[in-house]
């Protein structure tokens, strides 16, 4: 039998777009959007990517890294409050492994020359899946996309 065990932590990130705040709340709700900047290896194989982005709906996305193990996601929107807030439950899973759980809020706010987004994630590790800041790192990685994506062209519609 394998180990059962659960570790807890919490990450926040703080981050300030110098785009409108439409913009940035869209680029979480609208498929083709999230798309654009919503990975953070580039060298990784896209299987799948699903986005019912409204409170009820779901998302899923599932990539192979070079080496062929397959990284799922699958959220489920509890609470979308359009330019302001929502609030999502997911799992991550390796192959057919599920090592992680998590709810996550993610905030946004005008301010002088653009937005602030608040985003906070309780996660729960699985069964001795060791993380060892992976997780942090790789949620880094995708903010960054996401202000590339947001603050690289102008012409791109609210």
């Amino acid at each position: 039998m394998s180990e059962r065990s659960t570790d807890h932590t919490t990450i926040t990130i703080e981050r300030h777009f110098k785009a409108p705040l439409a913009r940035v709340f869209n680029a979480w709700a609208i498929p083709e959007h999230k798309r654009q900047w919503f990975a953070c290896h580039g060298e990784w194989k896209q299987l799948d990517f699903q986005l019912d982005f409204r409170a009820g709906g779901r998302e899923s996305n599932r990539t192979a890294s070079p080496d062929g193990v397959v990284h799922a996601y699958e959220a489920r929107y509890i609470d979308v409050v359009q330019n302001r807030r929502f609030i999502y439950a997911f799992d991550m899973m390796l192959d057919d492994a599920r090592i992680s759980v998590s709810l996550a809020t993610v905030n946004f706010a005008p301010e002088p020359g653009g937005t602030k987004m608040t985003f906070v994630e309780q996660v729960v590790f699985l069964d001795g899946y060791g993380d060892n800041g992976s997780r942090l790192m790789g949620t880094e990685i995708g903010f960054d996309n996401l202000r590339l994506y947001v603050e690289g062209d102008d012409t791109r519609p609210n």
